[in-house]
């Protein structure tokens, strides 16, 4: 049963894989939306969600994560206000909740892909299949 959480369209797979499409229009850019649903997820992920292997996808078949919505400055700076705190739903924070993860995270990349959010990738223990 896929659940809809914001940006996020979580489906629980077979045997502990969990698929997580992203559909953040347009082009799915990291704005404050995404990348809170991503912390929010990653949480769940630590605090014993029974998932070994995440697949990361997008819904959009032209582009994967391109980079940063460069209009959300000022709410990326709010975000980041608050970093180490709770709530802390900063970029920050995605990328080390991403890099402790205690499961296999796989990015399935159609599309472009720049170098923008290459620690989306990078933070995957495959990446770019």
């Amino acid at each position: 049963m896929t659940q809809v959480c914001g940006t996020l369209r979580v489906a629980p797979g077979d045997e502990g894989v969990l698929s997580v499409v992203i559909d953040a229009p347009p082009m799915n850019l990291i704005g404050p939306g995404l990348v809170r649903d991503l912390v929010s997820l990653l949480g769940e992920l630590e605090s014993g969600q029974e998932a070994r292997v995440v697949v990361l996808e997008s819904a959009d078949p032209e582009y994967f994560v391109p980079h940063v919505d460069l209009t959300k400055v000022a709410k990326y700076t709010a975000e980041a206000a608050k970093a180490g705190g709770p709530g802390d739903a900063s970029l920050g924070m995605l990328w080390h909740k991403l890099s402790e993860l205690p499961v296999v995270t796989i990015a399935k990349i159609r599309g472009l892909q720049t170098r923008g959010p290459l620690e989306l990738d990078l933070g995957d223990r495959v990446g770019g299949l």
